[in-house]
């Protein structure tokens, strides 16, 4: 079968999950994107040894049924997002507004942020609903571009960015983003980036868990070259269906040590990231290899994974 016809299959089995899910309820597309993570984790069993390695290691004090208990939940979390994801083409901006829940006191420091005219970077990780979290954002009036890797399959690729597009998150890809991310805060613009996978040899390791992870610099390098203001943001799904959005700002001053400043603010978003995991760990996306890129050739002792603010 040649590459064009897979790329169109996929595709169409796309746009056929899009047009079942849109037909259904949110409960019961939740209940059936429940039922597809746990296909997922059986019989398919995609992933299952990295997710249950990956909580052993970010929870080692855990019993071994609470990490079976938190790798069901895990799969069912996953489903349960896949089909929101695929049903955000139907939404429009009320409807987002109606979906996320934003305190006073979030909302307050983010339009502070925006009011110093250098737009607000938003960072985030896979934890919850990344893309809620930039529709939010969009939704509420500020025009955001998310940063995102380009899929293989062109077809699907050009389909979710267009139901990106819809909601107000343009995309630009990692080649592209030196050049347009600076434009868009210059612009006043809000600026997405999920920033917490495996960045390899050319990230910078933080404490992460209290482990050594390569994390991406990219957030900490735009807002110390800019001055924009570096948000550390979640979209943390709640017990009804909707999504409580949080965003503090992480100080992201220059001193005389470059580098030294990458590293700290860096480790303080991993460590924001972390509480945020913390406090419902079922919503992470562990099914990443979060540490496999180690500084050591030795395994890697455990370090301090909370930070003061």
């Amino acid at each position: 079968m040649g590459q064009g016809w897979q790329d169109r299959i996929e595709y169409g089995f796309l746009r056929a999950l899009e047009a079942g899910l849109g037909g259904l309820s949110a409960r019961k597309a939740d209940r059936a994107g429940a039922m597809l993570g746990g296909l997922i984790r059986r019989p398919l069993g995609i992933r299952r040894d990295v997710v249950v390695a990956n909580l052993r290691r970010a929870f080692p004090e855990a019993s071994e049924a609470w990490i079976e208990e938190t790798t069901i939940s895990a799969y069912r979390h996953l489903g349960r997002e896949v089909t929101a994801m695929l049903r955000l083409s139907s939404l429009d901006p009320e409807a987002v507004r109606d979906l996320t829940v934003i305190s006073d006191r979030c909302w307050t420091a983010v339009e502070d942020a925006f009011s110093e005219g250098r737009g607000v970077i938003f960072a985030t990780g896979h934890y919850g609903n990344w893309e809620m979290a930039a529709a939010a954002v969009s939704a509420r009036g500020h025009p955001i571009t998310a940063i995102v890797k380009g899929m293989r399959n062109q077809l699907v690729d050009r389909r979710i960015s267009d139901a990106r597009r819809a909601l107000g998150v343009e995309t630009t890809g990692l080649g592209e983003a030196p050049r347009r991310v600076p434009r868009a805060l210059a612009a006043g613009h809000a600026v997405g980036i999920v920033a917490d996978q495996d960045a390899r040899r050319s990230g910078v390791f933080v404490p992460f868990f209290g482990i050594p992870a390569s994390t991406h610099r990219g957030p900490a390098l735009f807002a110390l070259r800019t001055g924009a203001p570096l948000m550390a943001s979640i979209a943390r799904r709640l017990p009804d269906g909707r999504y409580l959005v949080d965003a503090r700002r992480i100080d992201a001053s220059r001193t005389d040590d470059f580098e030294a400043d990458i590293l700290r603010v860096t480790g303080e978003l991993a460590s924001a990231l972390e509480r945020e995991i913390r406090i419902d760990p079922t919503q992470y996306f562990w099914f990443h290899k979060r540490w496999k890129t180690s500084p050591f050739e030795e395994p890697p002792s455990r370090l301090t994974g909370i930070t003061s603010t």
